[in-house]
């Protein structure tokens, strides 16, 4: 008797042992009641706004609430960012925005927000590799040639950009810090007439997101020395990282992020950032997104965030060691 009683108590606590992860659970909130906002900082058109409205329709669909999708552009994205800051935290105002937005603290000195305080950071929504490309008539044929070249020639050799202060052209900086040689930056008016002068000769080498040259990499156009991602493109199997290729610990993404305003309740936080992530596993987000050469993000909120934070301090760095400000 007393072992069967011995073998019922242990068969009820080991029920309550399986039982109790579930009544711990996060009870989920009454979120959304109503339709969301998801505002691009940016004119339609680009990549920002696109993956918006692809992961718009995700959610919509997941949170059966209409998600709608304003573009509100200006000044690289901080006309909107200013006023999402003081935004109230209740979740149906969001932002996707680019890499930007941890640039320009250090780019613009006179911001009227926080961004590390003013935002509740996600989730990481997709990263897009850039790539290191130069004229088939340059004679280096490796990053580490590159290097060699740049450094026997100081000041001579060009590299072009989208503009001053962007993704592309810090990418540059930061290669030049990383390898301290001394190359003279282009700006250009937009990534096409930079890459139509690179195609032509003009200037010898710019980065480049991987979707808008890989065409030209693939016809001979451009020689392709490194990808800026930590792994390798699957579009261009064959390109080494630059980490791989001699540059330790390179890395400058092009990545789109998904903000709150502060102080979001800790607890909406992450369950809007588990939707998000549900989203973006969708074989329709990775089809879509794959179209823009994009991969879906995958960290969780806490990585997100701590992400962001080392972005501003890399960018800073960047932006500081090349005295570049733009009022």
């Amino acid at each position: 008797m007393k072992t069967s009683t011995q073998a019922a108590a242990a068969a009820l606590a080991l029920a309550a042992a399986l039982a109790a992860p579930a009544s711990q659970a996060e009870p989920r909130q009454p979120f959304p009641t109503r339709s969301v906002t998801l505002v691009v900082p940016f004119p339609p058109g680009g990549t920002t706004d696109i993956l918006a409205r692809q992961l718009a329709h995700e959610l919509s669909q997941q949170w059966r609430q209409t998600v709608v999708v304003e573009n509100k552009p200006g000044a690289s994205g901080t006309i909107y960012s200013e006023q999402l800051a003081r935004a109230e935290p209740d979740g149906y105002t969001l932002m996707l925005t680019a890499t930007h937005h941890v640039i320009n603290p250090s780019l613009y000195k006179n911001l009227r927000y926080d961004t590390r305080k003013d935002f509740t950071p996600i989730a990481e929504v997709a990263a897009v590799p850039n790539v290191l490309v130069v004229n088939p008539s340059f004679p280096p044929k490796t990053a580490q040639e590159l290097v060699a070249y740049a450094k026997a020639n100081p000041g001579k050799v060009n590299f072009g950009s989208a503009g001053t202060g962007g993704a592309n052209h810090l990418s540059g900086e930061l290669f030049k810090s990383m390898t301290g040689t001394e190359m003279v930056h282009i700006p250009y008016k937009g990534a096409a007439p930079a890459l139509n002068d690179l195609l032509g000769g003009q200037i010898p080498m710019m980065f480049d997101s991987v979707p808008g040259v890989l065409q030209h990499i693939q016809a001979g156009k451009l020689r392709a020395l490194g990808v800026t991602s930590p792994k390798r493109s699957a579009a261009l199997p064959d390109v080494p990282t630059l980490d791989e290729a001699g540059i330790k610990g390179f890395e400058a993404m092009a990545w789109f992020g998904l903000y709150a305003p502060g102080n979001m309740p800790p607890a909406l936080t992450r369950q809007i950032s588990a939707d998000v992530l549900a989203a973006l596993q969708s074989p329709r987000i990775k089809e879509q997104f794959a179209k823009q050469g994009a991969e879906p993000g995958t960290m969780s909120q806490p990585e997100f965030a701590r992400y962001v934070d080392a972005e501003i301090d890399k960018w800073g760095k960047v932006i500081a060691d090349a005295h570049i400000s733009i009022q």
